[in-house]
């Protein structure tokens, strides 16, 4: 038979919230307390940070002037069965001790939603995802969220959630107990996961055909690849392919923001990000770095650029299992990964801007250099890419070296707001034409069935199609990419019909299946 118990145990519940993937769910708090030797044990499948938060809640209690009781203390995160990671899960669980404990009177705190890393001496330090957090709160019913101050303006973006941040464990305990208050945060924008802010397309001298080629990639939100000798600007005008681009719509933000938020890379006091990201990994990047992965997993290059830009520079230098893995992100938009715990979807809408050498050396085709490269090497360095892969970009761009007298000459060329302008233009002739199409928002996105419809050529169009289809042994996928480029190169001319002359301009942007073609058998 079991003895009465002399002393009643007591214990308090506070609402959190745990991340996977981009998303966050709701989390239940419990501290109980019961006699016993001290101790402290934290149950609910905590992950390594989450045991590890023992210490710091131990130390900034002390810090913040607070006792720990001496019994033992059993902390649990509901979902019992879900593993938590990471560190949000200090400060809910030091409140929870001094509500157990009655060091802080209950009530104040019903409602809202908390979370916060906490220092040794009592500060609190910024936490991943805090926009999906908040997401979360609004989803849950909940009047708020309490988290640190270095979150507040990201968590403030979400309508009809009151984001109040805090520096210290000891400001959030006085507006727990009605002895202070906590300033509700407010929304700002922050451009940090952009290009510098002073690029521009003027800044590009000459190359007239290369930057029309990349107003018809932005304008269609197609994928790009130039290739040229060294130094003809291939980097300047893949940094300047953003400032080109329409300004993101606010859930385009929003989800580039999460993404952000999660990976860590919001500035301390950002808020939503208010430019398109511009990513460029080094060729040295695992496949696991490019998708995203990990035990837990992180989104990787394809997530971080979603809404943006992806420039991989020397393309062919990519381990080429590393530049498979775009094949199913590239088509889908999404990547999912997949381990024994979860399943993780990280969306990945990206724009692929690449850029590479005509040959091992560099030099092909340059006047002005020679090329050591016999066609034996040349037909290798070009196989690095996968046919598959080549087929899912639809400009091959060839950029040529810059003469002396361009460089020199003192006549800028457009500023990207006038060639965005047009690129706009284009994008509202989209907007208007997939209206009723979920998630269809660019040409580049439409599916075949889509393609048949709005893309149909006729007359001189469809003949040159056809030559240029059977000369250039085109792919069932790069024809369908022609069409694409046709149909934003009308948008461009403000046409409705798509002519011979828009499908001639597309044809001329598959300079690779062009130089395969002539290429000797």
């Amino acid at each position: 038979m079991w003895g009465r118990c002399q002393v009643a145990p007591v214990s308090a519940h506070l609402r959190s919230a745990a991340i996977i993937g981009i998303d966050a769910y709701p989390v239940e708090v419990e501290v109980h307390l019961a006699s016993g030797l001290p101790s402290f044990a934290t149950v609910g499948l905590p992950q390594g940070a989450v045991k590890e938060g023992r210490e710091r809640v131990t130390a900034a209690l002390a810090s913040a002037g607070f006792a720990l009781p001496l019994k033992r203390i059993t902390c649990n995160l509901a979902p019992a069965d879900r593993p938590k990671t990471g560190s949000a899960f200090d400060l809910p669980i030091a409140l929870g001790i001094l509500l157990a404990s009655g060091q802080l009177p209950p009530g104040r705190l019903d409602g809202y939603v908390v979370v916060g890393e906490l220092g040794l001496e009592g500060d609190l330090r910024p936490v991943r995802g805090a926009l999906s957090v908040a997401l979360c709160a609004r989803s849950a019913g909940c009047r708020g969220v309490v988290l640190p101050a270095a979150n507040a303006g990201e968590a403030a973006v979400v309508e009809g959630v009151e984001a109040r941040g805090a520096a210290t464990l000891a400001e959030v305990c006085a507006f727990a107990s009605g002895a202070g208050e906590l300033r509700r945060a407010s929304a700002h924008s922050s451009p940090d996961c952009a290009p510098a802010g002073d690029a521009d397309f003027a800044d590009v001298r000459s190359q007239v055909a290369a930057k029309r080629a990349l107003e018809v990639a932005g304008a269609g939100g197609h994928n790009l690849l130039m290739v040229g000798p060294p130094g003809t600007g291939k980097t300047m005008l893949a940094r300047r392919l953003p400032t080109i681009l329409p300004a993101m719509t606010l859930d385009e933000a929003l989800e580039t923001t999460r993404i952000h938020s999660v990976a860590g890379l919001l500035p301390p006091g950002g808020g939503v990000c208010s430019a398109r990201p511009f990513r460029a990994p080094h060729h040295t990047i695992s496949d696991a770095g490019l998708i995203g992965g990990g035990s837990w997993p992180r989104p990787g290059e394809v997530s971080l650029s979603h809404g943006g830009v992806l420039f991989l520079d020397e393309l062919p230098e990519f381990r080429r299992h590393v530049l498979e893995v775009l094949r199913q992100p590239m088509e889908d938009g999404a990547v999912t990964l997949s381990r024994a715990a979860m399943n993780v979807t990280f969306p990945s809408r990206f724009m692929l801007a690449a850029a590479m050498n005509p040959c091992p050396c560099g030099y092909r085709g340059d006047p002005a250099h020679e090329c050591r490269c016999d066609n034996a090497s040349v037909e290798r360095y070009l196989g690095r890419i996968s046919g598959p892969l080549l087929d899912r970009i639809d400009l091959h761009l060839a950029v040529p070296a810059v003469s002396y007298g361009d460089l020199a000459a003192g006549v800028a060329g457009e500023p990207s707001s006038v060639v965005r302008g047009r690129v706009e233009l284009a994008r509202e002739r989209q907007r208007t034409r997939f209206r009723g199409v979920p998630g269809l928002r660019t040409n580049a996105q439409m599916s075949v069935r889509e393609v048949r419809r709005w893309c149909r050529s006729q007359g001189a169009a469809d003949t040159l199609l056809r030559e240029a289809v059977g000369r250039l042994g085109l792919s069932a996928r790069a024809y369908h990419r022609v069409l694409k480029i046709a149909r934003t190169i009308a948008d461009l001319a403000a046409s409705d019909a798509v002519g011979a002359d828009h499908v001639a301009e597309a044809i001329q942007y598959r300079s690779l299946d062009r130089t395969r073609a002539a290429a000797p058998a």
